[in-house]
């Protein structure tokens, strides 16, 4: 009997309560929909995929306890201010943008691939500005050069930055981590800083994910399967835990 309540014991001491994440709320945002498809490869498009994936994260988070948004939850097409607003609408500790990548280069199909995270700021990486410039196409129609440079130089200097630096390394790190974990060949492209303006409104840490390359055969099969999807979900959900879990650290100090 001794050794039945001992284990039993055990047993709900495993299984206890979580980290309390009731007092935190996340926006995640599916890049592009509607009329703006994003990256398209091989009949697979980029809006699709970052909807499938945005999907399962926002129930991954909620069974964590977080309060979780989804800027769109269908095939709805949403103005640069409309995705950021609504994180500042529901006062989100963090915005994460999901999108998806593509070369244009078809002999470089093959040889570009890999998981990478940005954070706003702006770069001479021609690689960094080549992707922003991709991905802001469609949000900036309109706008010209000036007044483009005007709406970034007004939010680059602050807390936001380094705050958004910090949880780009963590969900990085952990989406990577948690993909070689079954897919050893999985490439980690880093941590990037790039003038992405999706990314500007928010007046909170925010980032933006480039979950692979949908030009890359290989990973466009792995980015479209369901098990894969969960590695990326997982990932990212434990690399905001610990974002979270340090930046509470850092206050109480």
């Amino acid at each position: 009997m001794k050794w039945l309540m001992l284990g039993m014991l055990l047993l709900l001491v495993g299984c206890g309560p979580s980290v309390d994440r009731s007092d935190s709320v996340v926006v995640i945002d599916a890049g592009h929909g509607g009329h703006d498809t994003g990256a398209t490869s091989k009949g697979k498009r980029e809006k699709d995929l970052v909807l499938q994936i945005t999907k399962k994260l926002y129930k991954s988070l909620r069974s964590e306890g977080y309060h979780v948004y989804m800027t769109r939850a269908n095939d709805t097409f949403l103005k640069l201010g409309q995705r950021t607003r609504i994180a500042d609408k529901k006062n989100a500790k963090v915005f994460i943008s999901i999108h998806a990548n593509a070369v244009s280069n078809k002999n470089k199909f093959n040889e570009i691939e890999g998981v990478e995270t940005y954070f706003l700021q702006k770069t001479r990486d021609a690689k960094s500005q080549r992707i922003a410039a991709r991905e802001n196409a469609s949000v900036l129609q309109g706008a010209d050069y000036l007044s483009q440079n005007v709406i970034i130089d007004s939010v680059l200097n602050g807390p936001k930055i380094i705050e958004s630096h910090k949880l780009a390394i963590d969900v990085q790190r952990h989406i990577v981590k948690n993909l070689k974990s079954e897919y050893r060949s999985v490439k980690d492209g880093g941590v990037r800083p790039a003038p992405f303006y999706v990314l500007v409104g928010a007046s909170r840490p925010s980032i933006l994910v480039e979950l692979g390359y949908l030009t890359n055969p290989k990973e466009r099969k792995r980015l479209f399967d369901s098990d894969y999807q969960e590695e990326i979900v997982d990932g990212i959900v434990t690399g905001v835990g610990s974002y979270m879990d340090n930046r509470k650290k850092e206050i109480n100090l």
